[in-house]
């Protein structure tokens, strides 16, 4: 197979998906409102609700919802074969994940831009609510802890995507200042922020940083997370339009030119996709490809992160409605293409067959690396980039999108946080709630790993409880559709089969992880499989009442307080 044929094939169908389902769900399904007063001018506060350009606020959500799991998902599920992998991209990102990060951020902008777990307390009830926070604060501790050591890993791996990393915040601060303060041109703006990032990339492959083995008695992976959380933590605390924003906007743009450099040097040099298009000789240890493919594969194809980040802080910036088709639909297709890519680099980077079974001898051996090698190495026969700089631009495409998630990451961790507590009757301020962030993330980080790797320790069940969180925010917006009496169908037939997968997957790991005396991950695999199976109970009760109620007007809901005993939207 050649692997242009792959990308045309791929690109075109995800594009297909933007200019014309992404249509039908706007206008027929969610049916949105240019003339609606979104949340982010009712309640502007200049903090968290900010009124947003649409293709800044594109931007930082984004490089937000993508993180590395687009780059490590795909780079791991070709184990199994690149079509597998390729159709749940595609198919994936066209009818699921586009009409879930759409539907979250609609959801949400017509409910005072609350966050699904608010949201489920009113359409599927107060212990809903409740156990959904469980799941919601148990995958932002997932993300967040598991990717500051991917970030970590990568920043020690390759020493020349140091300075670009840290540069990046000092372009996305003055850039901040330059759109908000100044008021400068935009676009100017926007192109000297890209030439600075990647003059940044240039710089730091001439000078790579190299910690010791040890800085202030940490190893030098332990060293980078401490700063990595600090720095979030910080990060979480700003105003969203002084780092947050133009950080993800500029990110964004830069990922995805990066995109295209790598989509172009696909063009040029058309490698071939060395690796099978099923996998009949799947390593030893290997999982089952069903379910685990449609789990494994969770962001770049559906993933429930995408609702928290879209009703947590991408609704409170939308500008108009409308903005939302392109803001979340076409965020996801931004990702669907980084996965797409991903599929291509560790299927045809390599020269053999053999250097591509070498590589992936076992289940979970390929990843970020693999991605980086393998389309460094097609940057450099495509565009003749040297293999240096070519690994430097891959490395921080990748640092970049797992900082910028989390970012939000933290922000959102902090928002469930004061949610929780006020279900505990505790008043937490942003400080308070930030600090039980980090307590809580740099706990299991440490508390499992002394050099901070503890994060990764209940990464296993990363891929079955976003897939849980996104069937269980499909469970919200059919509710709400079926209360307006819209086509729900767009929504209940993914959400039925994202959430037979989820379940399935979850009940499979509770044997692997039983055969393996995992306890810990054990007893987290019992709790969210209890909470997605009672939220679940819920929501099928929630839709069985809401076909029997009379339909609502979803123009009472702007005044209209959250609570689950009103009919109103």
């Amino acid at each position: 197979m050649n692997s242009l044929v792959l990308a045309v094939v791929g690109v075109a169908m995800i594009l297909l998906g933007y200019f014309l389902y992404s249509k039908y769900l706007s206008k027929k399904v969610y049916r949105l409102d240019p003339e609606y007063t979104t949340p982010a001018h009712r309640f502007e506060d200049g903090v968290d609700y900010v009124p947003t350009n649409k293709f800044v606020l594109w931007g930082h959500h984004f490089t937000s919802v993508a993180g590395a799991a687009p780059i490590v998902g795909p780079a791991v599920a070709v184990i199994w074969g690149w079509a597998p992998a390729f159709l749940w991209v595609t198919l994936g990102t066209v009818f699921f994940a586009g009409m879930h990060d759409l539907g979250a951020m609609w959801a949400s902008n017509r409910n005072k831009a609350r966050s699904v777990g608010t949201l489920s307390g009113r359409y599927i009830g107060r212990h809903g609510r409740n156990l959904f926070l469980i799941v919601i604060f148990l995958l932002l501790l997932m993300v967040n802890a598991a990717f500051a050591v991917v970030i970590s890993n990568l920043l020690v791996s390759t020493p020349t995507s140091v300075i670009p990393t840290w540069g990046a915040i000092v372009v996305a601060l003055l850039i901040g200042q330059a759109i908000y303060r100044l008021k400068w041109n935009l676009p100017i703006v926007s192109i000297v922020g890209v030439i600075a990032l990647y003059g940044l990339m240039i710089l730091g492959d001439m000078y790579p940083i190299v910690l010791p083995e040890t800085i202030l008695g940490l190893s030098a992976n332990a060293f980078w997370i401490v700063v990595l959380f600090l720095y979030a933590g910080v990060a979480s605390l700003l105003p969203v339009w002084m780092l947050l924003q133009p950080r993800d906007y500029i990110n964004g743009l830069q990922l995805f030119i990066g995109l295209g450099i790598l989509y172009l040097a696909i063009a040029i040099s058309s490698p071939t996709v060395v690796a099978p298009a099923v996998n009949q000789n799947v390593p030893e240890g290997t999982p089952g490809i069903f379910p685990l493919l449609f789990v494994t594969i969770a962001c770049g194809a559906i993933s429930g992160f995408h609702g928290i980040v879209a009703s947590g802080t991408s609704a409170k910036q939308l500008d108009k409605e409308t903005d939302a088709r392109f803001v979340g639909y076409f965020g996801a297709v931004g990702e669907g293409l980084l996965a797409l890519g991903t599929i291509i680099a560790t299927t045809a980077g390599f020269q053999t067959v053999a250097q591509w079974e070498e590589v992936y001898a076992a289940f979970n051996d390929g990843g970020v690396e693999a991605f980086v090698n393998a389309g460094g190495g097609i940057l450099n026969a495509g565009l003749g980039i040297p293999t240096s700089l070519s690994a430097t631009i891959l490395a921080t495409m990748a640092v970049l999108f797992a900082a910028t998630t989390m970012d939000t990451g933290v922000r959102l961790q902090r928002f469930v946080v004061t949610e929780i507590g006020e279900i505990m009757g505790v008043k937490l301020n942003i400080w308070v709630s930030t600090l039980v962030v980090l307590a809580v993330t740099m706990g299991l980080s440490f508390g499992a790993g002394a050099d901070g790797s503890g994060g990764m320790v209940i990464w296993p069940l990363f891929g079955t409880t976003n897939q849980l969180l996104a069937a269980l925010t499909l469970a919200i917006i059919a509710v709400m559709l079926i209360q307006l009496r819209r086509p729900v169908w767009p929504v209940l037939i993914p959400l039925v089969f994202v959430a037979i997968v989820s379940v399935y997957a979850l009940i499979i790991q509770l044997g692997t992880f039983f055969s393996t005396q995992n306890w810990l991950l054990l007893v987290l695999d019992v709790i969210i499989l209890i909470c997605a199976l009672w939220v679940i109970v819920e929501a099928v009760a929630a839709m069985n009442r809401a076909r029997r109620d009379p339909p609502v007007e979803l123009a009472e809901a702007e005044d209209d307080e959250l609570d689950p005993s009103s009919s109103k939207l």
